[in-house]
């Protein structure tokens, strides 16, 4: 019987940048292994229009995805939940390890600076998935 997958919540205030790219990294580079999801405390209702256009630059397609709130996470075991360094905390998820990442939030910054957060969000989800 195959291993349970291991679920990884990645949270961000408004669900909107860098926790949905950390999701789609973290389906990317860990299939098989994790079952990634993203939320916010104070969702925004969308996806940024540059997180989806950086995404795409490295073959994702992020406009499947939505933005969602933390709710359907309370009371949920998980193996981690991540924060993007939005001072977001999760305390009703009930998570094996928690990770504060400080990932400056891109919303406002040019395409190149976005480009760079996106690489950097990827490098980490990278070494989350190697340390389970």
């Amino acid at each position: 019987m195959p291993a349970a997958l291991r679920k990884i919540v990645f949270v961000c205030v408004e669900n909107s940048n860098r926790s949905q790219m950390a999701e789609a990294f973290a389906r990317i580079h860990g299939a098989g292994k994790v079952e990634p999801f993203s939320a916010g405390s104070r969702p925004s209702g969308r996806v940024n229009p540059k997180a989806i256009e950086a995404m795409r630059e490295v073959g994702y397609d992020l406009t499947s995805h939505r933005s969602k709130g933390l709710e359907q996470f309370n009371g949920t075991d998980v193996e981690a939940a991540v924060t993007m360094g939005c001072g977001d905390e999760c305390p009703l998820v009930r998570a094996n390890r928690r990770v504060d990442w400080q990932i400056p939030d891109p919303r406002d910054m040019s395409p190149e600076q976005f480009r760079e957060v996106r690489d950097l969000i990827e490098a980490r989800v990278k070494e989350l998935i190697a340390s389970l």
